[in-house]
């Protein structure tokens, strides 16, 4: 099968498979399993793969391309202009080709899985600062209600209010708020170890 242009909507089990001709006539509509995918394309002879940039888009992408195979990964906004009916698996893949066979169309780069590997890092740190920002406010919220109060934000301040509230004795805080206060401030020091 002599194909020029393929199409492929992603999935995580079933992916839906788009191919044109030179003639720009389909010649394949096809579904495949995940266990299908490299065998398939492992028989064509080389051509062009547009996918939409999603979440598992590069990992295929870098393996189409062992195969010898042109890979373009396209940004989802830029496909939706070309989804001619309903959403589903097979229109989406349409759509795809269709995105790719246009001159002027916008690619997304094809990370390496150390490039992933770093992006992921960011994102996870990002949410670990999101995570100790939210025991930070709690912290303070829970201290305000005591009329325990550091005029100055951020994590620095907080961290010398807990210090502050558990050196002094008589600042009329409860035995318990004070255990509880305390595992707080173990788990902000484990925050920033992690973060660390």
């Amino acid at each position: 099968m002599k194909l020029k242009r393929i199409g492929i909507d992603l999935a995580k089990q079933v992916f839906q498979v788009h191919g044109v001709d030179n003639h720009e006539q389909v010649i394949c509509r096809k579904q495949l399993k995940r266990a299908q995918m490299l065998d398939f394309f492992r028989q064509l002879e080389p051509c062009l793969i547009a996918m939409e940039a999603c979440g598992s888009a590069h990992y295929w992408a870098r393996e189409l391309r062992v195969l010898g195979h042109e890979v373009r990964l396209i940004a989802p906004q830029f496909v939706k202009p070309y989804v001619k009916s309903g959403k589903n698996d097979a229109n989406d893949a349409e759509a795809i080709c269709e995105a790719a066979s246009r001159p002027n169309m916008r690619y997304v780069e094809v990370k390496s899985a150390e490039q992933q590997a770093n992006q992921a890092l960011h994102r996870i740190r990002s949410r670990l600062i999101r995570a100790r920002t939210a025991l930070v406010n709690e912290i303070r919220g829970l201290l305000g209600e005591f009329g325990l109060v550091e005029p100055c934000l951020g994590v620095a301040a907080t961290r010398r209010l807990i210090q502050t509230v558990l050196a002094d004795a008589g600042n009329g805080l409860p035995g318990r708020m004070r255990e509880l206060l305390a595992e707080l401030h173990d788990e902000l020091v484990e925050h920033d170890a992690r973060l660390d």
